[in-house]
């Protein structure tokens, strides 16, 4: 795992020299980045494993399927129309509740710094919490039987502040064991620091 250190970034005096981009130029190449134009662009986000979001569309299928068979009988006692209407209702909300659950699993990521750990989220209302290393009371990781299943586990951090606790799902079950371990490590030479 690598952190990333503060400080100049220092060019080769060797290499060609390039033309100068422009604003969009640079906000792109943040957007690329993962992060927002004017941010951190330099730092390395990660992301949840793609096992994430079949996890997540199976839950969506396990609710959605049964939801719709059992509307569908419901509504087929006032007619066959009603039946299929419900039924069809049913099965749209879960192919938007998919859609949803797709974009909020491309938006979590997490970078490592320095002094603390960056985890961002959120679709409608995006969230970046910054939470230092010396902060952290503990780290546990959860997995439920669909995660295990899937062999993912969540990553939750605990801070004094309940406000600031943080959490990554859809970790590779070693990488979780590993991050939670840095992690742990980190925090505990930052707090013997304080």
């Amino acid at each position: 795992m690598r952190i990333l250190r503060k400080g100049p970034i220092v060019h080769d005096a060797e290499a060609a020299p390039q033309a100068e981009p422009g604003p969009e130029a640079d906000g792109a190449a943040a957007r690329e980045a993962g992060s927002e134009p004017g941010g951190d662009a330099a730092l390395n986000w990660q992301r949840p494993s793609p096992r994430l979001l079949r996890e997540r569309r199976l839950e969506v299928g396990m609710a959605t399927v049964p939801a719709a068979v059992i509307g569908g009988v419901v509504g087929a006692g006032a007619s066959a129309g009603v039946g299929l209407a419900i039924a069809g209702g049913v099965v749209l909300l879960g192919l938007a509740a998919e859609r949803f659950l797709a974009r909020r699993v491309a938006a979590w990521g997490f970078a490592e710094r320095n002094e603390d750990l960056m985890v961002r989220r959120g679709v409608l209302v995006r969230r970046l919490s910054v939470i230092p290393y010396g902060r952290m009371q503990f780290i546990d990781i959860t997995a439920g039987p669909l995660e295990r299943a899937f062999g993912l586990a969540t990553l939750r951090m605990h801070t004094a502040a309940a406000a600031s606790d943080a959490r990554i799902p859809g970790l590779d079950q070693e990488v979780a064991a590993r991050l939670r371990d840095q992690l742990s490590a980190l925090g505990q030479a930052q707090a013997a620091g304080l």
